[in-house]
């Protein structure tokens, strides 16, 4: 919910007609590197020092005699570490801490050649090389002997030495205008630099690549655009209420990482800096005038990719990761800045959400809606007017008099309620909360070390800073049930308002120049702060427990490293097809990104959609991993009974099939969970040497196993889907009708089609039932859909635990298990790391697609039993074979034997 009153939408640009935020001409530290001299750096060779950390260089720059210290460091996960910082700094400058999980373990260094030019390093096998130069500086990534990535292959290299500030009558701060390097003004804003200017970058070059991903959050498309043709990306955490489509402009959170996809290979390129950051994304074949490699390494034409990054403040500290396949890029960064949080089952469900449900009989009779229309959900939410004043932690006595109470009665059916906790706090003096903190130390002071104080919703407020250890350790008691009065361990939260949003602020946010604990500049961990909320969140909810319980934290700011906390979404969207078309590509960046639990506001934040655009979003929206609906006060209601029973039941479906298929999607979480691959997935992902989906971003995998195209035009009559993978079978979910991959598929659609096929070779496990929430599910039967591919064979795997604890982590107890078939023979087996998880789960069905003849028998083999026979029904028309009636434990091994006359489509 961003910065917008009950009546005014609009907020770009504002009434005095100037925009709000800025672009890159407002920046100066952005025109200071874009139009500064092109500093040439020297590598001092004769300075290298070989660690067990990797090797150490100095750098100077001849002309302001600047010197700098460059780590190269090799890790083990086949990722390479670039490391810049001042040799001798007049004060420490700010690294990013708390984002990368450990120290990655570095392997030793050995020098292969040496030159007066340069120096080659290897390690383990030799496979990989870093080549360092020493005029022009740069330093080359090799694997067997070509150029992958070069840093600073253009001389972009700029680092902005820290200076002690002047005195208050000098004329760097009295001249007019003010020296842009130690006082800046934006609007009527003026924002003074401790240590005057501090910005840092460097560009790297990706040799042979066109197709680069990743620098969420911007409402764009999954492919990096070009920025020679206007703005740079922008990396700075805003509120920005109704976001343009299509823009680089910044938005809610940050993740500097791009991710690089060629035929052959897939690389990433992590940029760890929290200050404001611009990227700058080049395509273009290789100069063969300006490249600086020797003319033999030279491919004249070869593709390349340069990016060029630009930070405010901090040091450089980037990290290229080699892959060289998705999956290993993947895992390589989940390593490097930590997994996607396991969630608890609940959350997968459907979230009812609206600013605000009026009181304690509007939620109660929301909730009685859903088991009225027959339609399940877990979760109904409050936005703030459910406090008393806008005073988090407490209730409004008049609306929500037992709030108790209300969470009990949820509970009883096994819901949960979910309230927002926005990181501002009312400054009243009269509230203990507020004096806690105040006393505590636990505000951000402005530059002259008063309490910061800025306006959002309880009016004037002070600002937590969660960059303190001992803030986050104060926040988080702040949960515990005998503190916050009223709440139950049924009572999950939302981070909102935590760029963070300032209403009276500098591009509605918190001046650069406010400081924080450790005397740190809020210009150096801005990109942190809804980080740093959402960890003393979840620290929070983890120890209400006593530990024992998982959390369910949604925020709406992010950083690097925020899968390992929860959800996230994108923010204040707009009821139109343009939002919901924008919203796939924005989710699937999130995704490549690490960031994998998100979602979007099913049918838009603000404005009224019209009942075609609901349920198509709801359609979308049920194959996404977060999955809520959410809306402004200023709208409709929108409950998803409200439009009419055609509405009702195709929303209704496409809730079910949601729940029907989470077993599925809690596979692919604890996927995520352990190696760090996405449930949502470009196509290249899965199809990594075929071009054709390198560009595709309006349709997606889940997992491995299901391709989806959701439908996000109005009036469609027919769908064009593109099935990847020549040679491959792909199965329409709801007919079962196989087509070949490939092509390009057109589809006729109506109202209540959902475009999705299942992969042949994979499995798929479902449930089977009806239900009011995930509870109800969990104890429901298992369908189980085998799709046989051209090899007649077929595997996918099946998750369990109790949806809800820390027991699968601490105690093992989690069931892991593998479905595999091979002529017509079909096992269930422990996976290759089981747990001791006593499951009750049974499978009911099995659905095998691609059968082409009627088999003669099938027959059941269970573990210590005798063989029997099964019943089986066979369709011609879709050539598929189901199995039913059976009720084998998913728990013990058993196989499903098909006799004779069984074919491949």
């Amino acid at each position: 919910m961003a910065g917008v009153s009950q009546t005014v939408i609009s907020v770009v640009p504002d009434d005095e007609g100037k925009e709000k935020f800025k672009n890159s001409s407002h920046v100066a530290f952005y025109r200071r590197q874009m139009q500064g001299p092109n500093l040439q750096h020297r590598a001092l060779l004769d300075t290298m020092v070989l660690t067990e950390k990797g090797a150490r260089f100095e750098l100077l720059e001849p002309d302001t005699q600047t010197r700098l210290l460059l780590s190269v460091s090799p890790c083990k996960n086949d990722s390479v570490r670039i490391l810049i910082d001042e040799l001798q700094p007049v004060k420490a400058r700010y690294r990013v801490p708390d984002v990368i999980t450990g120290e990655p373990q570095c392997e030793r260094l050995r020098v292969e050649t040496r030159t007066q030019d340069s120096v080659t390093l290897s390690w383990c096998s030799g496979r990989h090389q870093v080549r360092v130069w020493h005029f022009p500086f740069r330093v080359e990534i090799l694997c067997e002997d070509e150029a992958m990535v070069t840093f600073n292959p253009k001389g972009q290299l700029w680092f902005e030495t820290l200076r002690d500030p002047p005195s208050s009558t000098s004329h760097e701060l009295q001249e007019d205008p003010p020296s842009l390097l130690w006082k800046e003004t934006f609007r009527n804003f003026v924002d003074i630099k401790a240590n005057g200017p501090s910005s840092v970058g460097a560009d790297v070059r990706l040799h042979g690549f066109s197709h680069v991903f990743g620098l969420p959050e911007h409402a764009d498309g999954l492919q990096l655009r070009d920025t020679r043709d206007g703005e740079p990306y922008r990396l700075y955490n805003l509120d920005v209420f109704a976001y343009d489509v299509y823009c680089r402009r910044g938005l809610y959170g940050s993740v500097p990482l791009v991710v690089a996809h060629k035929l052959d290979r897939t690389l990433g390129v992590f940029w760890l800096n929290a200050s404001e950051t611009f990227v700058n994304v080049h395509y273009g074949p290789t100069d063969p005038q300006g490249d600086q490699s020797p003319p033999a390494k030279r491919r004249q034409m070869q593709p390349q990719t340069d990016v060029h990054w630009l930070s405010e403040s901090g040091v450089i500290d980037c990290v290229v990761l080699l892959g060289p396949g998705p999956q290993q890029l993947f895992s390589q960064y989940a390593q490097l800045t930590g997994y996607q949080a396991l969630p608890p089952l609940f959350a997968l469900g459907y979230h009812q959400c609206r600013w605000n449900y009026r009181n304690e009989a509007d939620v109660k009779a929301v909730d009685a809606g859903f088991d009225h229309h027959d339609i399940p959900y877990d979760v109904i939410w409050l936005d703030i007017e459910h406090t008393d004043g806008k005073r988090y932690f407490t209730w409004d006595p008049v609306l929500f008099p037992d709030p108790a109470g209300l969470q009990r009665h949820l509970e009883k059916k096994k819901r949960k309620l979910v309230v927002i906790s926005d990181p501002h706090i009312k400054a009243d003096p009269d509230w203990s909360l507020y004096r806690e903190a105040r006393d505590g130390g636990h505000f951000v002071r402005n530059r002259e070390g008063q309490l910061y104080q800025g306006s959002c919703w309880p009016g004037e407020s002070c600002y937590l800073d969660f960059s303190s250890p001992a803030t986050r350790a104060w926040y988080s008691r702040c949960f515990s049930l005998d503190k916050y009065k009223g709440s139950t361990p049924s009572l999950f939260v939302w981070n909102d308002m935590n760029e963070p949003s300032v209403f009276d602020g500098p591009e509605q946010t918190m001046p650069k120049d406010a400081v924080h604990y450790g005397g740190w500049e809020h210009r150096e961990l801005h990109n942190l702060y809804g980080f740093y909320q959402h960890m003393a969140t979840v620290e929070g909810l983890v120890t209400r427990s006593g530990g024992s319980e998982r959390p369910f934290v949604l925020s709406r700011s992010f950083f690097a490293g925020s899968q390992r906390l929860g959800a996230i979404w994108t923010g204040d969207n707009v009821a139109s097809w343009e939002y919901l078309k924008i919203s796939i590509p924005m989710l699937l960046s999130l995704s490549v990104a690490g960031v994998v639990f998100c979602g979007a506001d099913v049918g838009g934040f603000i404005k009224d959609p019209d009942p075609e655009l609901l349920v198509r979003w709801y359609q979308a929206a049920a194959l996404q991993p977060f999955f809520r609906g959410h809306s402004a006060n200023v709208t409709k209601r929108r409950e998803p009974w409200l439009f009419g029973e055609e509405v009702t039941a195709a929303i209704r479906a496409v809730i079910q099939q949601r729940y029907c298929l989470l077993p599925y999607w809690y596979t692919l979480f604890h996927q995520a969970h352990t190696s760090g691959l996405p449930p949502l997935r470009p196509l290249w992902a899965e199809f990594p040497r075929e071009q054709s989906t390198f560009a595709v971003d309006d349709q997606y995998m889940i997992g491995g196993a299901l391709l989806a195209c959701p439908v996000t035009e109005a009036g469609l009559r027919e769908a064009k889907v593109l099935l990847p993978g020549s040679g491959e079978i792909w199965y329409d979910v709801h007919s079962a009708k196989a087509y070949e991959g490939g092509k390009t598929l057109s589809l006729p659609v109506t109202l209540d089609t959902v475009p999705v096929f299942q992969r042949g070779g994979t499995v798929v496990c479902r449930s089977t039932g009806s239900g009011s929430c995930t509870a109800d599910f969990q104890q429901l039967p298992l369908s189980v859909t085998v799709a046989l591919n051209s090899q007649r064979a077929a595997d996918g795997e099946l998750y369990l635990d109790d949806g809800h604890s820390f027991s699968y982590r601490d105690r093992r107890a989690f069931c892991r298990r593998r479905f595999s078939m091979q002529s017509g023979r079909l096992l269930c087996r422990p996976a290759a790391e089981d747990g001791a998880f006593d499951c009750d789960a049974v499978v009911r069905s099995v659905a095998v697609l691609g059968v082409r003849t009627k088999p003669s028998a099938v027959t059941v083999h269970v573990s210590g039993a005798r063989d029997t026979p099964a019943a089986f029904q066979y369709l011609d028309t879709c050539r598929s074979l189901t199995v039913s009636n059976l009720n084998l434990r998913v728990a013990m091994d058993w196989d499903i034997q098909i006799a004779a006359n069984v074919s491949l489509h």
